[in-house]
């Protein structure tokens, strides 16, 4: 199950506004997008990356035009739990994005979402040109609703498996 690197110094305590999920690549970086509630997580755009000053003048206007309160930026984080040097590249980016718009990032264990997505694509019989304007909002969006189902986001321990019976009450 993903889980939450809460990196953001802000003690699980989340501000009020939209959360948005980001999908980082060197290239191209997919965004999602929750509702005001933040109930539902949905696909924004695929950023396609152009100079550092274009890209925070472009995160710089996401954040103020869709009252962004929080990043999201998915941690490439390895099978075996180590991370790599794509997660290294994924907290600077974090860092940066943070520096630039004003708004605080966390950062969420993002395994599996891209795979996901691809098969959610091939589902879908979408192919070429199509797919890959498609692969990394869509990678964003399944990363964000995992963020929002997360028990570590909500601060709550989730417990073991035999713990049940004491979450669920005495037996009769």
């Amino acid at each position: 199950m993903p889980r939450a690197l809460d990196d953001d110094n802000s003690g699980g305590k989340e501000p009020p506004g939209r959360v948005a999920g980001i999908d980082y690549g060197t290239v191209r970086i997919g965004v999602a997008l929750t509702n005001t509630a933040r109930s539902i997580a949905s696909p924004l755009e695929t950023y396609t990356r152009r100079t550092d000053e274009l890209d925070a003048a472009h995160f710089r206007q996401l954040a103020t035009d869709e009252q962004v309160a929080l990043f999201v930026v998915g941690l490439p984080v390895h099978l075996d739990g180590h991370v790599g040097g794509k997660a290294a590249e994924a907290q600077r980016f974090g860092a940066w994005l943070s520096e630039v718009t004003g708004v605080p990032v966390v950062y969420f264990d993002e395994r599996h979402t891209s795979v996901e997505a691809h098969e959610k694509l091939t589902a879908a019989d979408l192919r070429g040109k199509r797919r890959k304007q498609r692969i990394d909002m869509l990678a964003a969006q399944i990363l964000l609703e995992a963020y929002l189902e997360s028990p570590e986001k909500a601060g709550v321990d989730p417990g073991g498996l035999d713990d049940v019976s004491r979450r669920r009450g005495p037996r009769r």
